[in-house]
Parts: structure tokens; sequence; C-alpha cells
């Protein structure tokens, strides 16, 4: 053996002793401990401030949506002129929407221009013929046209359809004393009354009728 030979294998010896020392000695980083926190609330790739918000954007709300809103805030001003701008934008893209039908109503009336209140709630009961506010609205704007008869059978449906509703038979009282037909105009007054003891005009009209 050459003296470079035996340098190799002594090389080799003390490699190999060092490896094993190692490898039995417990001193390498074992799998799931590599880490070990130092303090309670230490994080690998955390957030640990607790004043870190996330926030997700507001729902965009549609066309629609946007002009009910406009027409809403207009209602509130009882600015009916802007009112109607943003419901008769919003009912050429849903036509058909009784929500946005039954508001349209409302300005029409506060407008006076009845005869177009008139076609509105008869298309939406065209759509829901048991739609109770449609038949009351109907109703009204019917008795302000002059055509009593018809009111009367819308009047008497609204209540019909919803007979726990005071407001129902207020409005129809209302009609039955503009035409004279107090002893009728008084039970229903009464009856709103009934249902309903915050009516402070049908206990008015109660007191002046008996």
């Amino acid at each position: 053996m050459s003296i470079f030979q035996f340098l190799l294998f002594i090389i080799s010896i003390i490699v190999f002793v060092l490896f094993f020392k190692q490898l039995f000695s417990g001193a390498f980083p074992k799998r799931g401990v590599d880490f070990e926190a130092t303090r309670d609330n230490e994080q690998i790739g955390g957030i640990t401030q607790m004043d870190k918000t996330f926030s997700t954007p507001a729902p965009k709300l549609s066309r629609v949506e946007q002009l009910i809103y406009m027409a809403d805030e207009a209602l509130e001003k009882r600015d009916f002129t802007e009112a109607d701008k943003a419901l008769s934008s919003a009912l050429i893209l849903e036509k058909d929407n009784i929500e946005l039908l039954l508001k349209y109503g409302f300005v029409l009336i506060n407008m006076n221009r009845l005869q177009e209140a008139k076609e509105v709630y008869m298309q939406i009961l065209s759509l829901n013929p048991n739609e109770d506010m449609a038949h009351v609205s109907l109703a009204n704007v019917l008795h302000q046209l002059k055509e009593d008869d018809l009111a009367i059978e819308h009047h008497k449906k609204a209540i019909e359809l919803d007979p726990t509703y005071a407001p129902h038979y207020f409005n129809y009282a209302n009609t039955l004393y503009d035409l004279k037909r107090m002893d009728e105009a008084l039970e229903n007054y009464k009856k709103a009354l009934e249902l309903d003891p915050s009516l402070e005009e049908a206990s008015r009209m109660v007191k002046e009728l008996s």
C-alpha cells in the first residue's frame, strides 16, 4: 500500500466515525419540530397584528336598484317630479315589476295624473289579481274619477283579500262618506278603529257620525 492510499484510508475512517457520531447524537433537525415558538403568539408566516382587518367591497347595485334608491330619496323629500323620472326609467328596464308599479302609481296620484295611475293599477292587477294594495289604490283613484260603482267593488275586494288590515276599511269608509252612505261609513270606521286603535282620524269620524 502506497503512502497516498494509506492517507485516503485514514481520511475515510475519520469521515465514517464523524458521520455515525452525528447520526446517533440527535443533534439534527427532526420533522415536525424544525421550528419552536419562543413566544405564545409566534407564528410561521402568519399575521400577529390583531388590528389587521380585511373587508370585501360592497356589492354593486343594479341599475334598477339604483333608480329605486333615487326614487325613495325623492319621495322622502316629496319631490314627485324626480321620483317620476327615476321610476319611469326603472320601468323601462323592468316593466312588470310590481314593486315599481305600486310606487309609480302613488307618485302619479300625488301628481294628479289619475288616468295614468288607474292604468298602472290595472296593469298590476293583470299581473297579480290578488294584490290588495293595488285594489284599494285603484278604488281611491276610481272614486276621484267619479267611477264609484267600480271603486266600491275594488274596496270590497281589498278587504276580502286582507280583512285584518285597518286602512282598507278606513279607505272604504271615506268613499262611503263622500257618497253620503253614512251608516255604512260609520260601520267601516268602527271596524278600522277596532283593528287599529291608533287611527286617530277614524276615531274622530266615529264620534262625528255616532
